[in-house]
């Protein structure tokens, strides 16, 4: 027969207890009302495409950019949680497999999440990915345009997309994207997929900015 607790010591417990409950329910309802918070608007159509510095990874190479270097060619602009996640390895390879039908419509493509240059260079090689991916460790990008904190727990970016046209105006928002089918659906909105079809071959990708 279990000795019985002291009143002293039941109170103990019973206080220890409702700690450990009361703490449970407050990272449940943080975790339930934190990407509400954390969220910020997606930009809409018709608005100026907030400009940005950093670096892109082609192939192997890091070298500095600039939204602004792309001024006078339509830019899809899209953020994507992680590397090598299913999701995201699909959406990277079917815009991949249909690169050739936006560099021939004069479409620049360019991914953006918060992976590390290694990360990159690995998700590019291991998948054969023709066009750049940006960095952006701090989220100031994605912050700048609603992406961050789509999965907060996580600090992984939101899952959209952004086409910017030759002026810097954000002329379609895609806020709800498949993965699978998403490249070509950009293509066939934007009326790409017949004049790629009568366009000669473009260069595999934009060609990193030099300095002087």
């Amino acid at each position: 027969m279990r000795p019985q607790l002291s009143p002293k010591r039941e109170y103990s417990k019973m206080k220890m207890i409702t700690i450990g409950l009361l703490a449970i329910a407050a990272i449940m309802l943080a975790v339930a009302i934190r990407p509400r918070l954390a969220r910020a608007e997606l930009l809409k159509e018709g608005e100026i495409a907030p400009p940005f510095t950093t670096q892109m990874v082609t192939g192997e190479q890091v070298a500095p950019m600039a939204l602004a270097d792309f001024h006078g060619r339509k830019v899809i602009l899209y953020f994507y949680p992680k590397d090598e996640t299913s999701g995201c390895t699909k959406e990277a390879c079917a815009f991949r497999d249909g690169y050739s039908r936006f560099t021939n419509a004069g479409l620049v493509v360019l991914g953006c999440s918060v992976d590390s240059a290694d990360a990159h260079k690995d998700f590019i090689r291991k998948n054969g990915l023709p066009f750049p991916l940006l960095l952006d460790p701090d989220k100031k990008i994605a912050t700048a345009y609603g992406a961050a904190n789509g999965i907060p727990i996580l600090g992984l970016d939101r899952r959209i997309t952004y086409v910017i046209d030759e002026n810097g105006k954000i002329i379609k928002v895609y806020p709800s994207v498949d993965p699978s089918t998403h490249a070509t659906e950009i293509l066939s909105d934007l009326g790409a997929t017949n004049a790629a079809a009568r366009a000669q071959p473009a260069p595999a990708a934009p060609a990193a900015p030099t300095s002087n």
